[in-house]
């Protein structure tokens, strides 16, 4: 089958489990999950979506989220758009059918309930940070490589024709990253988008150096993607007043310039001092974290990685390791961050030993082994160790070990960063950077990741399974053959469903993306 034609059938299975087109409200997409916005929850049939082989787990949130894994979603939301499309144009008009409005009404207390989970407001902002800056990540991924790739080419004294040219490619984009990060908050807090990139343009001009602030003169990038977040926000806000206050027949002249004009002077004679300080602490503090304390340090943010996913806490660090790549070129933390990855795949390397008669787990691990190596976390903790309980305990093990070790080689004096977020496993090798050279840089981030392949199996061999927990799970889930011929039927033995995940998932509790594991 073509793999266009794959993706449609993939898209089409997944359109009527979802209820149909009439209950798709909104379709969208990240990096691994397709994003419904539906009308009606009830609707849902997950246990069937969860049993598609294209579908590697899914998770509620404001949105309905159905893991497609990296690469597939992006080819499969398109397909899965024209399907709605085409549902919505061939159905005949029924009066008896419940409309888009009826159906939002027959579902709201369900979604209410499932958001009232998330939605205090420390996570509501966590949320609006994420989206603010995921949309970023793209971008920062493809410039990282090509300056990983022209940093290896200079190192070489290879094509210094090329060279120049990779650099204005690979740097363009972290030069004016406030511009976008200014534009996205815009949007995000309710102003025009194009208002919050114009004040945010304000830190990354050249001119702001002929300005003197706070005693000092300005530099362009003063405050970095703080300020620009700043300055944003504060346009929202100076916008929305003038809407209220400016008169409709002045509101297309008055409005745009008090806002560029209000926020503007705020910026430079107060946000870029503060944020640039604030920005500058933050690089200190991660320096003296890891060069103090890097083992420990390593171990703890190693080792609570994967719950502050799971808690959705995690988004909290995009605006820090951004920070860190525009101020250092490269973010210390994200590296340490990555080995929750590898005590996943050390895990459920160990869980597919310790389930022998499992086969339905261990075809699960069988076919998420392959994403967890590249980074994608996701089919390896909503598939295996969460539903199982205790393997995701030794798999946050795992990343301790693996955390402590990159750490210790900061603390020795080999910082290992990132040029980007968002990959992580073996993804993120093209991406690294520090300041010993890439060889030891990519050496002392393999040995963390076999450190925590290591920690995480053994952990989890030794310590990941209670008795109780072998004789409900070390079960053939395989038909017996006098049950079949008698019945015809095919029967589960205790372990319960195909998937571990399918009853009482607790992946499907309201938690965000994994970034980085």
């Amino acid at each position: 089958m073509a793999t266009e034609d794959k993706n449609r059938a993939t898209a089409a299975a997944l359109l009527p489990l979802v209820g149909g087109a009439a209950n798709v409200g909104s379709i969208a997409h990240c990096m691994t999950r397709l994003r419904l916005g539906l009308h009606d929850r009830s609707l849902v049939d997950d246990e069937a979506l969860k049993a598609l082989p294209a579908v590697m787990g899914v998770v509620e949130d404001d949105t309905y989220q159905i893991v497609l894994g990296p690469g597939a979603v992006a080819r499969v939301t398109p397909e899965f758009e024209r399907l709605v499309e085409e549902e919505r144009a061939a159905a005949p008009a029924d009066a008896t059918a419940p409309t888009s409005e009826e159906l939002a009404d027959r579902g709201a207390a369900i979604k209410a309930q499932q958001k009232a989970r998330n939605a205090t407001p420390f996570k509501l902002f966590l949320r609006r940070i994420a989206n603010i800056f995921v949309p970023l990540i793209p971008a920062l991924i493809g410039c990282g490589i090509i300056a990983g790739l022209n940093g290896l080419l200079v190192n070489l004294d290879l094509l210094p024709s090329v060279t120049p040219a990779l650099a204005a490619m690979a740097s363009g984009f972290m030069a004016l990253i406030a511009v976008f990060v200014g534009y996205n908050t815009a949007k995000e807090f309710g102003g025009t988008p194009i208002l919050g990139g114009a004040v945010a343009a304000i830190i990354v001009f050249p001119g702001v150096a002929d300005i003197d602030a706070f005693g000092q003169t300005l530099s362009p990038g003063q405050g970095g993607v703080l300020g620009a977040l700043g300055a944003a926000v504060l346009a929202v806000y100076v916008e929305k007043w003038c809407r209220r206050w400016v008169p409709e027949a002045l509101d297309v002249l008055v409005t745009p310039t008090l806002t560029v004009l209000i926020s503007g002077l705020v910026t430079i004679f107060g946000l870029m001092y503060v944020a640039g300080e604030v920005s500058s602490a933050i690089g200190t503090f991660a320096d003296w974290l890891l060069s103090t304390g890097g083992a420990g340090a390593g171990f703890v943010l190693g080792g609570l990685f994967l719950p502050l996913v799971m808690l959705g806490l995690h988004q909290a660090l995009i605006p820090i390791h951004t920070t860190l790549i525009e101020q250092q070129g490269y973010t210390v933390l994200l590296p340490i961050l990555a080995m929750a990855g590898a005590g996943q795949v050390g895990a459920a390397a160990a869980v597919y030993l310790r389930l022998p008669r499992n086969e339905s787990i261990r075809r699960t691990v069988r076919s998420a082994l392959p994403a967890g190596l590249l980074g994608v976390g996701e089919p390896l903790i909503y598939g295996v160790s969460l539903p199982l309980g205790r393997p995701f305990v030794t798999a946050c093990v795992g990343g301790a070990f693996g955390g402590a070790f990159v750490g210790l080689f900061n603390q020795l004096g080999d910082a290992v960063g990132s040029t980007a977020i968002g990959p992580s496993g073996w993804a993120l090798f093209p991406l690294l950077d520090g300041n010993r050279g890439l060889g030891t840089t990519v050496a002392v981030y393999a040995g963390g990741l076999v450190a925590g392949y290591i920690a995480g199996f053994v952990a989890t061999y030794f310590f990941g399974f209670s008795k109780s927990l072998l004789e409900e799970f070390n079960v053939s889930q395989e038909p017996a053959p006098s049950t079949v011929a008698a019945s015809g039927s095919r029967t589960t033995g205790t372990g319960g469903s195909d998937r571990p995940g399918d009853s009482g998932d607790p992946g499907d509790s309201g938690a965000k993306e994994p970034a980085g594991v």
